[in-house]
This record gives structure tokens, sequence and C-alpha cells, in this order.
């Protein structure tokens, strides 16, 4: 299965810029995943057989929702793509259920980036463009959000 913006270049468009969901998206799953080693490590160290069991429950269990948002986020990764072409931009999410958005860069009117302090040092943000008669649309987390304005403002 090839790239969305592969499937409907038109001739002569290209692809000037691609991002995708930023990697904060790991995060719920990065924080379970250390929760479940501490529960194994305090498990191996106590000498209470009661408690140990116990620690070791409580780590299969966050081990378990811990793969659950490790998938869950690479699948939302795997199924996002955000792009520049000379022509427009284009968004998508989904797999199964597909969601597109495009717009002409010919009826951008404006591209606001907003990042809060996390997002500045770990640079992703939300990004919304402004259509003309197009409407609003907002692209949630994505890494390099100035890069990515850039991408589109500058012609």
């Amino acid at each position: 299965m090839g790239r969305y913006i592969e499937e409907i270049l038109q001739p002569g468009e290209r692809v000037l810029y691609a991002t995708n969901a930023h990697w904060i998206f790991y995060w719920p799953a990065i924080i379970a995943w250390i929760v479940a080693l501490v529960l194994l490590i305090l498990s191996r160290m106590t000498t209470v057989d009661g408690l140990a069991l116990a620690c070791l429950a409580a780590a299969a269990v966050v081990a378990v929702a811990a793969l659950y948002w490790t998938f869950s986020a690479w699948f939302h990764r795997w199924t996002t793509e955000t792009d520049v072409t000379s022509f427009r931009v284009v968004h998508k999410t989904g797999f199964i259920k597909r969601r597109t958005f495009e717009i002409s860069l010919d009826k951008v009117e404006s591209v606001d980036v907003n990042q809060s302090i996390l997002g500045r040092i770990l640079n992703y943000g939300d990004v919304t463009i402004r259509g003309v008669g197009e409407g609003v649309e907002t692209i949630r987390t994505i890494a390099s959000p100035l890069a990515f304005r850039s991408s589109i403002t500058a012609r």
C-alpha cells in the first residue's frame, strides 16, 4: 500500500513538503511502559510473596494497556499524511474510514500555528488553515508546524 498523496498527484504536480503526526502520540504508551517496568522491578525486590504477586499482576495489566496505546499511536501515525504539493495542501487520516482535506494553495487565506510550551520544546503543534470560501480546517499535533506553515506560505 503506497502513500495516499502518490495516488492523487495530478500531472506536473510534485510534493514540496511532507509531515506526519508527532511522536508525542506515543507519550501515554511511554509512561505506561515505564510504570510497568517499575512495577516489575518492585515485584522482584520485595520479599513479601503477596505483594510481589500483586506488583507482578499490576505490571502485566499496565503492560497490556501500554501495548494497546503503542499500537494505537503507531496506527494513527501510519494512517495520517499531511503534504504540501505545488498546487494544494492535502491532509488524510484514517484507514478504512478515511477523511481527507484538500485546499488549493491559491485559496489559502491564512495559516495559523498554535504551540504549547511543550510543543515548542518538542517541535509539534496545531495548524489552522483558513481558506477563501473554503472554511477553516485545523490539523492537530503535527511535527514541525512552522516548517509546514512556511512551505504553504512561501511561493
